[in-house]
C-alpha cells in the first residue's frame, strides 16, 4: 500500500512539475499566433493569455496537482540549483562594473527607443530580436552582479532601508 501512494506521488509531481514548465515557456507561442492570419483582436488576446494568464493559471494548476509537499520538493530542487548555478555573494569590480552596463543598456533602450527607434530603420524591423536581446542582457546581468545587488535592489523596496556608503 505504501508503494502505491509513493507512485501516485512520484507520479502526481511530474504531471505537476510538467504543466508548471510548459506554462513558463507559454510565452514562446507568441511569435506562431502572430504569425497566423487570425484576426487582430484574436492575435492580441491570445497573445496577451500566453504572456500574461497562462503561465500564472498553470502555476496554480501545478501547484494543486503536486500538493503542498511536492511544491515545497520542487522549491527546495530548484533552491539547490539556483545556490549551485546562482550569482556568487560577492564579485570582482570589473565584473560589477560589466554587469551594471548590462543592467543599465536594456533600461536605456526601453526609455529612449520608443521615442526614437522610428528614425533607426534596423530597430523597426528587428523589433522583437531587440526586445528579446534587452531581456536576456538584463536578465544575464542580475546573474553577473552578485548577490549583494540583489540584496540591494531588494532594499529599494524596503521603506526603513537605508544605504551604507563606505
Amino acid at each position: 500500500m505504501h508503494n502505491k501512494a509513493d507512485k501516485q506521488s512520484k507520479t502526481r509531481f511530474r504531471l505537476g512539475a510538467t504543466i508548471l514548465i510548459i506554462g513558463f515557456l507559454s510565452p514562446l507561442l507568441i511569435p506562431l499566433v502572430t504569425a497566423t492570419d487570425l484576426p487582430m483582436e484574436w492575435k492580441a488576446t491570445i497573445s496577451g493569455a500566453l504572456a500574461l494568464g497562462i503561465p500564472e493559471l498553470f502555476s496554480i494548476i501545478a501547484i494543486a496537482i503536486m500538493g503542498k509537499s511536492g511544491f515545497q520538493h520542487l522549491k527546495e530542487k530548484l533552491a539547490k540549483l539556483l545556490k549551485k548555478y546562482g550569482p556568487p555573494e560577492t564579485v570582482s569590480h570589473n565584473r560589477y562594473r560589466l554587469g551594471l552596463v548590462m543592467f543599465i543598456i536594456p533600461l536605456l533602450m526601453a526609455l529612449f527607443l520608443p521615442y526614437v527607434g522610428n528614425l533607426l530603420p534596423f530597430y523597426q524591423a528587428n523589433l522583437i530580436k531587440f526586445s528579446i536581446g534587452g531581456d536576456v542582457l538584463f536578465i544575464s546581468s542580475l546573474f553577473i552582479l552578485g548577490g549583494e545587488f540583489w540584496d540591494k535592489l531588494q532594499a529599494l523596496f524596503m521603506y526603513d532601508a537605508t544605504a551604507m556608503i563606505p
